[in-house]
């Protein structure tokens, strides 16, 4: 009987070791046959979703009753109201309510009438949704006469425009994801977009005028394509149309330095405070946060109005570069001042106002099992080559961004570990039923031997 029970619970540890190794093999060959998972360079925030709660208020409330919304230190959606039963409102939606003096119309009324004074080059203003007031700064270029004339307007205005001091110049950032190169100077690949036909790079509009001819960084001997559209000042975007009408592999991918990229899954409309990233050719991947809206900039060669005005550094090279958010397409790098190694401000063109006016979308992976590429409410970008290969803004190959093999994967303990674990856990089990049950025997043996012998 004892022999027996020894039998059984033999069988039953090579069993389990069996079933073991079968499972952890399962699981190894799953993680490295499966998509690697895509990497992002940009880490992950919370203000993706908080955005549009803040937004659809303010869209049902009217601007005669809210100021604007923003994101709050936590994460969750801020609305600005005029009166308390708005605020409750608000509340009674999810959000947080915050009441202030003057509504988005006396706002948006003051800015109007900062347009419509004499421009001065070197300014900027935009709406502080979070102060409730207008914030004029001006550069180091505008003289005292020029300022006190500018301040004056603002006092006739009234007392929520504030006038600030700013640190360099505003510039546009001619010269970010790719470079791409032109007679007019180096400018930053911004989102591959499509008008059904043909594809092209949604960037800056200061980089070059229409008929610029572009080509791709290393001696300009690719050429990428020629600017066909586009709108500055007043607005600041423009396509570049690709040299063959495709954009190549890759075209949803903007690339942020070290051989990684980050895949676009749409685009969207900011909220002030939101954590964004922006790509360039010459500072690479940084990140700040939204400071202000509808922000309007009185560049040298011209002004440039609804802008988004954010706390991201740039420099020159930028310009026309990506920026976004968890994946979601924003805006193209404008201009700003300031710089990487101190900091400044930077403005970017917000990118489905560009995108409707030049009647194109973001170019986005077909879905498994479809054939050909898509255009949907997605993706980006970057410029590229003349086709057939990737586009200059992509990482390239986009198989799994991180550009993983089934070796790397291997390795990885993230993806694999368990199942090795498994694998190595129930090689030792069988090995060590098995030894036992060797050494049992060998004992048996010797009893049986040694009574025989007597």
């Amino acid at each position: 009987m004892r022999h027996a029970r020894r039998r059984i619970v033999r069988r039953t540890a090579r069993l389990a070791a069996v079933a073991g190794l079968l499972l952890g093999a399962t699981m190894v060959t799953r993680a490295v046959a499966s998509e690697p998972p895509e990497v992002r360079a940009a880490p992950h925030t919370s203000a993706r979703t908080a955005p549009g709660t803040g937004a659809g208020l303010v869209a049902r409330l009217g601007t005669s009753r809210t100021a604007g919304h923003w994101v709050g230190s936590d994460g969750q959606p801020v609305v600005a109201v005029t009166d308390e039963s708005t605020a409750e409102e608000v509340r009674r939606a999810g959000a947080e309510a915050k009441v202030v003096r003057h509504s988005m119309s006396e706002l948006k009324s003051a800015a109007s009438t900062l347009r419509s004074a004499p421009r001065v080059p070197g300014t900027a203003w935009a709406l502080d949704y979070r102060s409730n007031e207008v914030v004029v700064r001006g550069d180091s270029t505008v003289s005292g006469s020029d300022w006190s004339r500018l301040t004056g307007v603002a006092e006739g205005v009234g007392g929520f425009v504030r006038m600030e001091r700013a640190e360099g110049t505003f510039t546009t950032r001619l010269n970010g994801a790719e470079p791409i190169l032109s007679t007019a100077g180096r400018c930053s690949a911004g989102f591959n977009v499509t008008d059904g036909q043909r594809d092209f790079i949604l960037t800056a509009g200061h980089c070059g005028p229409t008929g610029s001819v572009w080509f791709g960084d290393g001696g300009g001997g690719r050429q990428v394509g020629r600017t066909v559209a586009g709108s500055f000042p007043g607005d600041d975007f423009s396509l570049v149309e690709y040299a063959d009408g495709k954009a190549g592999d890759g075209a949803d991918v903007v690339v942020v330095g070290a051989g990684k990229g980050v895949r676009i899954t749409g685009t969207g409309e900011p909220a002030v405070g939101q954590r964004v990233f922006r790509s360039g050719s010459t500072s690479g991947l940084r990140d700040g946060r939204v400071t202000a809206l509808e922000a309007t900039v009185n560049y040298p060669e011209g002004t440039v109005t609804g802008l988004i005005e954010t706390d991201v550094c740039a420099e020159p090279g930028d310009s026309g570069g990506p920026m976004f958010s968890e994946g979601i397409a924003l805006g193209v790098t404008s201009g700003g001042s300031g710089d990487c190694a101190e900091g400044g401000t930077t403005f970017f063109q917000p990118l489905p106002e560009a995108m409707e006016s030049l009647g194109v979308r973001l170019l986005v992976q077909a879905p498994q099992g479809a054939a050909g590429p898509g255009a949907a409410p997605s993706s980006p970008a970057a410029t590229g080559g003349g086709g057939g290969g990737s586009a200059p803004g992509a990482a390239a190959p986009v198989t799994g961004v991180d550009g993983s093999t089934p070796l790397s994967r291997l390795t990885d303990r993230r993806n694999v570990g368990p199942g090795m674990l498994v694998v190595a856990g129930s090689l030792i089990a069988l090995v060590a039923t098995r030894w036992i049950r060797a050494e049992q025997d060998r004992k048996a043996y010797r009893r049986h031997y040694s009574t025989t012998w007597g």
